[in-house]
């Protein structure tokens, strides 16, 4: 666990890349499987990675998330997309996955199947995509501390336009809507003003309240 802490003090949200260094994909594959196997409401997955690797698509997106050169220097770039809706037909494709995967039905999870679909299909949509976005915001904290495990920088980035994102990646046709922006790679050697200034966080004392 120190090891794990030391590498927590070493991340940081990096301002500048090094856009001649590329992650190994063995560590791209290591930090996306970390995110598909994190936890989710009712084990549900209701997001998906979209990694992008072209040029061209990424200098796209770029003037839609406030011209952040991390959008472009970066060596890959991941962007969590939350399902736009709760369906049935997604609902009941998860729980027969559990079914499938595990060889046997059981009376207990068929009747939470049936519970979760009364509960989340008649919701309201945009309800059942914020609920759905949060589960991504889960994915994130898995690939922040992934990333940092593999000794690779990243920057979890909130500031674009959603909407200009999910139609340059077509996302609307696939039922998903762009969450969260993740570039990934290495820190530049200059030029990050960030990249010394010292870590701060509240104090353990007036972040964590212990009630025994």
């Amino acid at each position: 666990m120190s090891d794990l802490l030391q590498t927590l003090q070493w991340r940081y949200a990096t301002k500048k890349f090094n856009p001649a260094k590329r992650v190994p994909q063995e560590k791209i594959d290591r930090i996306l499987e970390a995110i598909r196997l994190t936890a989710t409401s009712s084990g549900l997955q209701p997001y998906e990675v979209i990694v992008v690797s072209n040029p061209q698509l990424r200098a796209e997106i770029q003037p839609h998330a406030w011209n952040q050169a991390q959008i472009t220097e970066a060596s890959h770039l991941l962007v969590f997309a939350a399902w736009d809706n709760y369906t049935a037909e997604r609902i009941n494709m998860m729980f027969d996955l559990v079914n499938d995967e595990r060889g046997f039905r059981n009376e207990g999870w068929e009747n939470y199947r049936q519970q979760v679909l009364a509960s989340y299909v008649p919701r309201d949509p945009e309800v059942n995509y914020q609920h759905a976005a949060r589960q991504a915001y889960i994915g994130l904290g898995t690939a922040l501390i992934a990333a940092a495990a593999e000794g690779v920088d990243s920057t979890p980035m909130e500031g674009f336009d959603p909407a200009k994102v999910d139609e340059i990646l077509k996302l609307k046709e696939r039922g998903l809507r762009s969450v969260l922006i993740l570039p990934l790679g290495y820190r530049a050697d200059e030029g990050d003003w960030l990249v010394n200034l010292k870590k701060v966080r509240r104090s353990r004392e007036n972040f964590i309240s212990e009630l025994s």
